[in-house]
Formats: C-alpha cells, structure tokens, sequence
C-alpha cells in the first residue's frame, strides 16, 4: 500500500468512525423527541422498509437482539400503537409484527422533513459517485452483519 493509500484510508477510517458516532447521537435525538427507545426507532425503520410484516424472530435477527430481547421491544411498540400482531394465515404457529401506517406517518414525517437535507447533501454528488457510496454502504452494512456474527459467536471478556 502506497503512504497515499495508507494516510486516505487512515482519513477514511476517521471519518467513518465520527460518521458512526454522529448517526448513533442523530437516532438519539430522534428517540428523545418522538419518546421511543433508540432501538425501538431503528426497528420501525426496519420494518418501514422492507417488503412486509416480520416475525418477532426476524426482528431479532436483523437487530441482533436475543428473542426475549426482541418480544419486549415489539410489546413497547404496540403499547405505543405503532405496530400490531397478528397470527401468519399460512402459518398459524408464527406471529406477524405489522406498522400501523397512522402512527408511522408521525415518524415518516420527521425522517422526511430531515431527509430533505440529506437529499440537498446528495445534490453535489454525481451519478456515479452516488452509486460508490450506495455500493460501501451496501458492503458496510453486509460486512456489520458478518461483524455482529462473530463477536456473538465470541466469549465475552471477564
């Protein structure tokens, strides 16, 4: 690796850590504001953006909560009326965890008033240069998931 490479990696290496620690403060400010648990908001993000209800098992999964973990969070939500569950109709073992679009729209809406900003910063960016970031962002967040896998799979320190 050239000393170039190196001291832009390096640089890189920084700034992703503020990024991170600036992102992890943001949801913060968003769960004071809205009254939710900082997890409880990345969970309705979640849920927000895939393609249908989850189980509780596959909240777990995608959060990295225990199940126990996972139950409590979906029972503070409901409680809050932003999700409800229902039993899966092809399977009646399993239990789906679904928003509740009007109690989202109050979520939404912050994240859309904030996002705009965040559209304003992608502006200066062309189309290639926002397909690089898309394509880190994608492997960043696969490459957490391996991350997460194996510190679980760790013994914790004394």
């Amino acid at each position: 690796m050239t000393d170039s490479r190196r001291a832009r990696a390096e640089e890189l290496s920084r700034e992703s850590r503020r990024y991170l620690a600036a992102y992890v403060l943001f949801n913060q400010a968003i769960a004071d504001h809205l009254s939710l648990h900082p997890t409880d908001v990345q969970c309705l993000s979640l849920l927000t953006t895939g393609p249908g209800p989850l189980t509780v098992k596959q909240i777990a999964e995608m959060t990295g909560l225990t199940t126990g973990s996972a139950t409590r969070l979906v029972d503070r939500l409901e409680r809050g009326g932003y999700v409800f569950r229902s039993p899966d109709q092809k399977d009646r073992r399993r239990v789906l965890v679904t928003p509740v679009p009007e109690r989202i729209a109050r979520v939404t809406a912050l994240w859309d008033e904030l996002g705009q900003n965040w559209h304003a910063l992608l502006d200066d960016h062309t189309e290639d240069e926002l397909e690089v970031i898309t394509r880190h962002m994608r492997r960043a967040r696969d490459l957490s998931h391996a991350q997460m896998r194996h510190l679980r799979s760790r013994p914790k320190p004394d």
